[in-house]
């Protein structure tokens, strides 16, 4: 049987350089980025086997990164290895095309048992959180009301929230996002009435505590 040709996604390069260690013994590294967009791009030329991301990404993240991944290469198997150990972000990945979810605290071993599941066509979910993902489904909590979290947000609000966050002028991101300023303009006003937020530093430190980007 042929080893399979794996893409990994992470924006920290000393975590990439462990990763390949490890995921050498279970396939061929085809490629390693460090932002999300750079894995949309690679993804479509490589067209990998596995592709192994991160959810916090600069330019793109994760969850949106795998929207797209999902329809521009439906071949290759998105595996989450993240930082992020909760329901709602794992319930997400999943939503939008992955086989597996693993954290990054998760024992090594975990990730070439995902990786040999995924291949038969299987789901994998590390334990570490399968428990408290079926439990918030189960039993959703109620309490307080809170701000929705990020998942809730369109993919285009989150692409816009991010940039934003990372610092990106609205013509910057109009840019990147290839639609006119007033338009991001309309998803920034947007998403502070949804947010009730009143202010680009209130939606900056919105995204850090939901993990879309970090300090």
């Amino acid at each position: 049987m042929m080893r399979p040709r794996i893409l990994m996604a992470d924006d920290h390069s000393l975590v990439l350089a462990g990763l390949r260690k490890l995921v050498e013994a279970e396939g061929e590294v085809v490629g390693a980025v460090e932002d999300g967009r750079a894995l949309v791009d690679e993804a479509q030329k490589l067209r990998p086997d596995i592709i192994l991301l991160d959810i916090s990404m600069p330019l793109l993240n994760g969850l949106d990164a795998a929207r797209q991944l999902r329809k521009l290469v439906p071949e290759s198997k998105l595996i989450f290895l993240t930082m992020h150990a909760t329901p709602t972000y794992a319930t997400e990945a999943f939503k939008v095309g992955a086989s597996g979810f693993l954290i990054k605290r998760s024992a090594a071993s975990e990730l070439k048992h995902a990786i040999q599941a995924v291949l038969r066509g299987q789901h994998y979910m590390t334990p570490l959180i399968t428990k408290d993902v079926l439990a918030a489904t189960i039993h959703p909590q109620g309490g307080p009301m809170r701000r929705p979290p990020v998942t809730a947000l369109t993919p285009r609000q989150r692409e816009v929230l991010q940039l934003t966050a990372e610092g990106k002028g609205t013509k910057d991101i109009a840019t990147l996002l290839n639609i006119s300023v007033k338009t991001v303009e309309f998803h920034k006003s947007r998403l502070m009435d949804e947010l009730d937020l009143r202010s680009t530093a209130e939606l900056v430190r919105y995204a850090v505590s939901e993990g879309l980007v970090s300090l």
